[in-house]
């Protein structure tokens, strides 16, 4: 496990509160007590996808149920970010087809606050902490500029 912890320990990467509120997503999404045993750092393991690990994942497949569902959690947790910044409540809506391409929105009112076309979702992951905490916060600040922009919409 010392391979994987190397991996996800760049700078400030875990102390991101993108990070932090991905992990309580997880451990609220745990009802039968599964991962108490589990560092916080276990849990966000699967999100890590060297260039090695990306490398044995064939370029074109279907996405495993475990691997879509870390995709909604990732992107509820950007959605509970946004709320907390904006007071307006944000629903996310996935539509894929079951060879891992579709369209994930967040939706805040009558508001589209993010869009994200998803592609090759089977291989859904980032090189490190850094990168996942980097892409959650991008996302976040889509998100905020975009009902800071339409707050009429986000709260119709």
């Amino acid at each position: 496990m010392t391979e994987a912890a190397d991996v996800m320990q760049p700078a400030g990467g875990f102390d991101a509160p993108f990070v932090k509120e991905l992990v309580r997503i997880w451990r609220a999404e745990d009802m039968s007590g599964a991962w108490a045993g589990k560092s916080d750092l276990d849990l966000l393991e699967p999100y890590i996808l060297d260039k090695e690990k990306r490398r044995a994942l064939p370029v074109i497949g279907d996405p495993d149920p475990d691997t879509v569902w870390r995709l909604e959690l990732f992107f509820n947790a950007v959605a509970v970010s946004i709320e907390k910044a904006t007071d307006v409540m944000i629903q996310p809506m996935l539509k894929m087809h079951h060879e891992g391409f579709g369209r994930l929105v967040l939706i805040g009112g009558r508001l589209i606050a993010v869009n994200k076309q998803l592609r090759d979702v089977h291989r859904f992951g980032f090189d490190n902490l850094a990168k996942l905490a980097s892409e959650g916060n991008k996302y976040i600040r889509d998100g905020i500029k975009m009902i800071r922009k339409f707050p009429d919409v986000a709260n119709y």
